[in-house]
């Protein structure tokens, strides 16, 4: 077995593929105790070359980001759809495997969908639910000094 690094504590070790609240971690057997151990992690023996190369940074223009984001009016569209099939909506909750309850406060815009379940709702109702949102950095103002202060971050009422 090859000993690499804990992602936790960092220490070389033998490790063991742990979720870890919901995570998948490699991680020590000390570190493994703080969540669920699913197995040992198990390779071919490797050199591992401790040997530090040099990286030269070279800047690469900014490349626009995107988030996965649910379009404006996502309750109507599903609400409408789901009554053109002719389903119940306690039909489509017992096809979704998801509560009646959950199923009505999406269709009211009352609950955000996260991205897996509008992606099942997608699936059974042949509609766009998702699409991408431009991810705008903020530009953060900066006082005299070198150093952020908390009064950087506060946006003042006049």
């Amino acid at each position: 077995m090859i000993n690499i690094n804990c992602d936790m504590c960092g220490k070389e070790a033998k490790l063991f593929k742990t979720d870890v609240e919901g995570s998948m971690l490699s991680l020590c057997k000390e570190c493994s105790k703080f969540g669920k151990v699913i197995s040992i992690i198990r390779e071919e023996k490797k050199e591992v070359k401790k040997k530090v190369k040099k990286e030269i940074k070279i800047e690469q223009p900014k490349e626009e980001e995107f988030l996965l984001a649910i379009i404006p009016g996502y309750g109507e569209l599903i609400k409408k759809k789901r009554e053109q099939l002719g389903i119940k909506q306690e039909d489509f909750a017992k096809k979704l495997n998801e509560k009646k309850a959950l199923i009505h406060k999406i269709e009211i815009n009352h609950f955000e969908p996260p991205v897996d379940l509008a992606r099942k709702i997608e699936k059974f109702l042949h509609i766009k639910l998702i699409g991408q949102q431009e991810l705008k950095s903020a530009e953060v103002g900066k006082t005299k000094g070198e150093h952020f202060t908390i009064g950087d971050f506060i946006k003042v009422k006049r």
